[in-house]
This record gives C-alpha cells, structure tokens and sequence, in this order.
C-alpha cells in the first residue's frame, strides 16, 4: 500500500481510531495485523520473505543470549545474519550477479548467452533485513538484550509507517516505544498531521511536478543528441526531486507514527547546507549512513588500530562503506559507481582536509566561516553530489556517460539551441514557472521555524505562524494532493525499488 493512494487516506484514519479505542494490551496484535495488511497490499506472496527474516532474527537473538560459549554465539550471529543476506542476495542481487558473470566471461573472449530468473524483488527488502541485522548483531553484542516477546518483535520489522523505506530503526528506539501506552494527545495528532502533511507538499507539489522533466532527458531514446543544458538542468532538478520525493516519505512515516505517539528517527536534516561531501550524508539519509558507520565502519576501524599503514586502511573503508551503499540503492553499476564516487570524494576531504587547515585556514589566519567561503563551499558540495546522481538516475552505465560527454561537447549558440532544450525537457513558460515555484515550496518548508520532524513542530516561536498561514497552505496543499490521487497522476516513491 503506497502512502500517496486513495486507500491509506481510509487506512490510516481506520488504524488510529483502533489504536487509541483499544485497551493497551491489544493495541500490538491490531498494529501487527495493520502492518502485514499494508505490506501485503503490495503482494501477498512476500508476506512470507519477510516471515521468514523475522522468524530467523528473532530466533537468532534467543539463541545468542541463551548462551555464554562465544565460539556458539558467533555461530548463531552467523547463521541468523546469513540467511538474512542471503534472503536479499537471492531476490535483489542474484540476476545482476549472473549478467556480470556472464559480461565478464564474454569480455575475455568466452561466447556466453546471458540467464534471467524471474524474481519479484519484495518491496522494502533491503530496509528490513538491515534493521534485523542491527538487532541480531546488536543482541551478539550485548548492548541490547533478546526481545522474548515474538509479537512485538515482528511489529518492529513490519510498523507500517517506516517498513518499505524507513527510516531503518534501531531497536532500542522503536521497541520501548511500541510496547508504551501511549493515551490521546492532540499535540502529537497536530504534529503528526503536519508532518505527514509536508511530506505529501514534498512528494505530490514538488517531486511529481519536477519528475516530469526529468524523465523527459533521462530517458530519452536518443541521449547522445541531448543537449548539455538539458542534462544540467535535468540533473539539478533531479537533486530536488530526489530528496523530495524521498524526504517526504520519511516525513509521512514520521508522522504516522507521530500521532500513535511513537518517534523515529530524524532522516534527513537539511543536506543542501552541507559544506563537504562528508557533511552532506551525515545530514541525508541517516539512518543508512548511521547504520554503516556503526555496523561496518567503525568494526573495521576498530580491527586496524595498531596497525601500519593507518591512513591507506581508513581510506579503504570508507570506500567499502561507499561501494556497499551503493550496492544497497540497487542491483546496477549505476548504483555502485555513484556510490565509489561519493566514496572517492571523501577520501579527498579526508586527505586534504588537514593540510587545508593547516596551510590555509591556521597559518595565514583566515577566517573559515566567512560569508563567501560558507556559500562556496556550500555550492561546490550541491554541484559535486549532483554529478555523481547523474549515474543514480541514469537507466544505464553507458547512458550515463553519453550524457557527461555531452556536457563537453552538445553546447552551441545557434538560434534553434534554446528550442532544442524546451522540446527535449518539454518545459514551457508557464510550467518553467510551477517549478521555480516548486523550489521556493521546499526552502520554505525546510527553513520554518523550530521544524524538526515531530518534535517541537509547534514550539512557541513559530506558535502562531503554524497555526495560522502553514497549515492553511498544508490544507490546501492536501486537497491538491487528494484530486491528483483521485485523477491517477500521482507516482511511486523512486525508494520502493531499494
């Protein structure tokens, strides 16, 4: 069930009205129920992939506690995290794995024909297999101990509101929060409401009008004749349509959990004022970027103390922690090479950094946080990630260097260029318009206020403008949003397929 359909706007009024007249004790197995009804909305044969995950973390996690022979808790910890994987790599990963087998074969003169399984990639997958990975490796860890209780483990794999694209939940958070007896509060029903109300504005009145564009260069047929200010614009308008169409679904599940009075974690925190790659993702993305800092950064990090050679070692981690990510996003290069870029880029800060400070900020006393430098460094990091997106959007490798290439070369002054650019993003004036509108929608509502994802939505300072001019516009916005469901203009969220 996607949060943007006419059946979560009778869903999600339904599920509330259960969950606050239901005696306490009742309210897990009504929210389960809920959760396998919204995931099995998508199709029903994955209920059972997901199943399966829950049934072998929760199991894993018994067993690992069970124990005090470390030689049997590593076992249990590899086993429960192994099927896991595995579960992915099969429904993910295992045709992109044949295609590169083969390729690499016929690349070295092999005369190889190319196999397709067909497999329905299960929505949300890679979400909630890392949030039963950080529940089993976390149990093995000891820093949390096994949930006995099976009905509130499977609710903290499948709460509807952040299963199919998170954010990915620690246990510690979202556990606690589920078994509390959370009573009617109109404050979290106002600030759930709000929220969720801005991730549609974000998703439906920005992400949708600009996606339009975009996939009108993208996934053109001809991308050699596109010209480089198509591409240019297409990719920055891409940037925003991302984040928004992304962000406001982490917004929409923040605050559908908001008005049960339960709250996840913050996603994502304002990347477009980042400073330094490194920057910019600890502000996107968030619960990921955590997740691999903690699950696979840091265990490495920590395994090459003492060692030589320290320097070489922390850059190839951060370029393992990249290529996994990107490997995450999707089963295509595309995905792995944005993510080595990304990688790449904060190895050079991590390089430089120092030495900059040294040289330029500390020796001759220059003052770092100048206005200009500030929106210097600020734009060169929205630039360099913007490019990198270039091959997350690409539908393929070779596309995605067609279009680089003709930001070098498909530049002309001739009088039909401009017209080329209006026919190949089909903007017009007035739609040119509607997005520029678009963009000034999405400063406004990440620069209100004391706004920060469920908490404080209605602090005193910005009391009265909530109250009054935003939320009138998110009415409005709302009800927009409501006839385009109904008229079947609105699209999926672009994380689905992760």
């Amino acid at each position: 069930m996607s949060f943007n359909s006419l059946v979560f706007l009778i869903y999600l009024p339904i599920v509330l009205l259960l969950y606050y007249g239901l005696p306490h004790k009742f309210r897990w197995i009504m929210l389960l129920v809920a959760s396998y009804f919204f995931y099995a909305y998508f199709d029903f044969k994955l209920v059972f992939l997901i199943l399966l995950t829950t049934g072998v973390s929760y199991l894993g996690g018994l067993l690992i506690e069970r124990t005090n022979n470390q030689l049997h808790k590593k076992l249990y910890c590899i086993v429960a995290v192994g099927v896991s994987l595995a579960v992915l790599a099969i429904f993910k990963y295992f045709n992109f794995a044949l295609d590169s087998i083969v390729s690499l074969i016929n690349a070295f003169g092999g005369n190889v024909e190319g196999v397709f399984v067909k497999l329905i990639l299960p929505v949300g997958i890679s979400f909630y297999t890392f949030q039963t990975l950080s529940y089993v490796i976390d149990v093995y860890r000891g820093t949390i101990k096994a949930e006995r209780h099976f009905g509130y483990y499977a609710l903290f794999v499948s709460f509807f509101p952040q299963l199919v694209a998170g954010p990915i939940e620690r246990p510690e958070n979202l556990l606690p929060q589920l078994k509390a007896e959370n009573k009617f509060d109109m404050d979290n029903i106002k600030q759930g409401f709000t929220l969720a109300a801005v991730g549609f504005v974000k998703k439906v009145a920005i992400a949708d009008t600009i996606a339009v564009f975009v996939n009108s260069v993208y996934n053109s047929t001809s991308p050699e004749s596109i010209s480089a200010l198509s591409v240019i614009v297409a990719t920055l308008l891409f940037v925003v349509q991302v984040y928004c169409d992304f962000s406001g679904y982490s917004d929409i599940a923040t605050g559908c959990a908001k008005m049960m009075g339960i709250d996840l974690m913050v996603n994502f925190n304002k990347p477009f004022k980042a400073q330094s790659v490194t920057e910019f993702f600890n502000r996107w993305h968030i619960s990921l970027s955590s997740w691999f800092n903690d699950y696979v950064y840091l265990p490495l990090a920590y395994k090459s103390i003492g060692k030589k050679n320290m320097r070489l070692r922390h850059c190839l981690n951060i370029m393992l922690v990249f290529f996994l990510s990107g490997l995450w996003h999707g089963a295509a290069w595309t995905y792995v090479i944005w993510g080595c870029l990304n990688g790449f880029y904060q190895v050079v800060e991590s390089l430089l950094r120092k030495p900059i400070d040294n040289w330029y900020y500390n020796h001759k006393n220059v003052n770092r946080n100048a206005t200009w430098r500030v929106a210097l460094r600020t734009v060169t990091t929205f630039l360099v990630t913007a490019f990198t997106l270039i091959f997350f959007r690409a539908n393929s490798v070779g596309n995605a260097f067609t279009f680089i290439g003709n930001l070098f070369a498909n530049w002309s002054l001739h009088e039909g260029y401009w017209q080329q650019f209006l026919t190949e993003t089909t903007l017009t004036a007035e739609y040119a318009v509607v997005v520029v509108l678009a963009i000034a929608l999405l400063f406004f509502i990440d620069n209100m206020g004391s706004f920060s994802r469920g908490k404080n939505v209605l602090g005193e300072g910005t009391k009265v403008l909530w109250n009054t001019s935003f939320i009138y516009m998110v009415w409005l916005i709302v009800a927009t949003w409501v006839l385009l469901i109904a008229s079947g203009q609105s699209s999926v969220f672009i994380y689905f397929q992760f």
